[in-house]
């Protein structure tokens, strides 16, 4: 019998494997891979290992980086909110000297005369 969706995902793996071989994935593992299998002292963290291979960060350079984001988030929220107080310190005295300007105006014209 003939299976359609047999097919159509044979078709999707074999599409999504030509894609990773012209990327240069499959190149780029099997190199990792090599060089682990060629590591005399096999590495505690295979997956590490692969991570540093391929340009990641190591475990500990994630975790400082993981900890720095954290610090960066926490001071753009206190100056976030610093901007926010701030803007609505302007806009009331944008308000106060539109208010004071207004009367101002009001005083400063001079009686109008019947004619």
């Amino acid at each position: 019998m003939f299976d359609a969706g047999k097919d159509e995902k044979e078709a999707k793996k074999e599409a999504f494997r030509k894609y990773l071989e012209s990327s240069g994935v499959l190149d780029a593992l099997t190199k990792v891979l090599v060089a682990l299998y060629e590591q005399n002292d096999k590495p505690s963290s295979a997956v590490e290992f692969v991570q540093q291979k391929l340009g990641g960060p190591s475990l500990s350079e994630y975790e400082k980086l993981q900890a720095e984001m954290s610090d960066l988030q926490i001071r753009y929220n206190e100056l976030l909110a610093v901007h926010q107080e701030k803007c609505s310190q302007l806009e009331e005295l944008k308000n106060t000297q539109t208010v004071a300007s207004s009367k101002e105006d009001v005083e400063v014209e001079p009686p109008k005369e019947n004619l």
